[in-house]
């Protein structure tokens, strides 16, 4: 049965004149069709109701929260960090002045409450049984796995609970005991790291620690606000971290850095690659850093300081440079994690070993203060299917 509409009908069920409907046709909103020998034209149906359900949801501001979920407006409150003028904001505090000197077990502190109470005066905890059963799996699926057998146990979205969930995140990304040992310290020993190279990873953990409503931290607080456990809290952040488009950048960044360091030409090599990879995915801008990644510059800055001791950090850091200027873009985090990887031969992937540990301290704080509201995050779709079947 054909459904296509008359002008006049379409018009009518979009409320609109005539003009506008077929202004709607020209700038491609609506399709019309030929009606055969006739030269009137006929509307499809479906596209008619589809339209006029995407302006109803218009007037009741569903493209504001479209826009809002693309780098838009806040979708929802907090009082742990956000992004103000350029700045990563803890709680108030500038994360690169925290970064000169804060550990990650501080700084988690001051994301949690504030800095009201000290949650790391705690023995190491016990490693979830069963994962030594899994050697062969990469680090975020052993942190995975771990929260995954944690996920039933009697773990409250209470802060007390934070230490010991990251000291065994830390163990399972590293395959190494728990310890209670500051954070950035076992991270140095299990890579052998130098009083620089510590210092560094010190001040990357702080950086990362939270990044306001970024992908995983959503779906933390979107599991925690269902009232499931802290560690599937966690296990949801790290599932979306394990995506090339969040946690995958500074392995994408490293693959760059990688390629133009062995070509004769690094500039051509860098060229080629970014044609099969958008930049803000592989260590090169961010829609709310237009001025720069402020992570970025501390931690390639406190590179650069460095390179005099590090003969191929010079190469490493020219690269990045070059291939700034030919994409006109400032490089992200994810380029300074790999950056610092690569030049001081850590395995392939600590990078997101030192996003995940860092970022928990971001999770747990806003899986606790979603849990406190104790509202659930359910927002509605906007249909744009078909409305009905003949």
């Amino acid at each position: 049965m054909n459904n296509d509409l008359s002008a006049a009908e379409a018009a009518r069920l979009l409320n609109v004149s005539l003009p506008t409907l077929y202004s709607y046709v020209s700038r491609g909103l609506l399709a019309s069709v030929s009606n055969g020998a006739s030269r009137r034209k006929r509307y499809p149906h479906e596209d008619v109701l589809r339209l006029a359900a995407r302006k109803n949801d218009a007037k009741r501001g569903g493209q504001t929260a479209v826009a809002a979920m693309h780098w838009g407006l806040p979708v929802l409150e907090t009082r742990i960090s956000h992004i103000l003028d350029g700045r990563l904001l803890y709680r108030g505090c500038d994360a690169t002045a925290l970064a000169e000197s804060a550990t990650l077990e501080a700084t988690a502190g001051l994301l949690w409450d504030d800095n009201l109470s000290d949650y790391f005066q705690q023995d190491a905890p016990a490693l979830p049984p069963g994962l030594a059963s899994t050697p062969n799996a990469t680090p975020l699926a052993r942190a995975m796995f771990a929260m995954a057998m944690l996920t039933t146990a009697d773990i409250p979205h209470s802060l007390p609970s934070g230490p010991a969930l990251m000291r065994i995140l830390a163990a399972a990304l590293l395959r190494t005991p728990p310890s209670a040992l500051p954070l950035h310290l076992q991270l140095a020993q299990a890579w052998q790291a130098d009083a620089e190279r510590t210092e560094l990873l010190r001040a990357a953990l702080v950086l990362l620690a939270d990044h306001e409503l970024n992908a995983s931290t959503f779906a933390v607080r979107c599991v925690a606000s269902t009232g499931a456990s802290l560690p599937a809290a966690l296990m949801a952040g790290l599932g979306a971290l394990s995506g090339d488009k969040h946690g995958g950048g500074s392995a994408a960044a490293r693959r760059m850095l990688t390629q133009a360091l062995a070509a004769p030409d690094a500039r051509a090599a860098i060229s080629q690659y970014y044609k099969t990879i958008a930049p803000e995915f592989a260590g090169f801008g961010h829609p709310l850093y237009p001025d720069g990644d402020p992570r970025a510059a501390y931690l390639l800055g406190s590179l650069s300081e460095l390179s005099p001791g590090y003969p191929h950090l010079a190469a490493i850091l020219a690269v990045c440079t070059s291939a700034g200027q030919l994409l006109d873009a400032r490089p992200n985090a994810d380029l300074a994690l790999a950056a610092v990887e690569l030049a001081f031969g850590w395995p392939e992937g600590a990078g997101m070993v030192v996003f995940a540990l860092a970022r928990s301290a971001g999770w747990i704080a806003h899986a606790a203060e979603q849990a406190s509201s104790a509202a659930l995050i359910r927002p509605r779709a906007r249909y744009v299917g078909r409305h009905q079947r003949d």
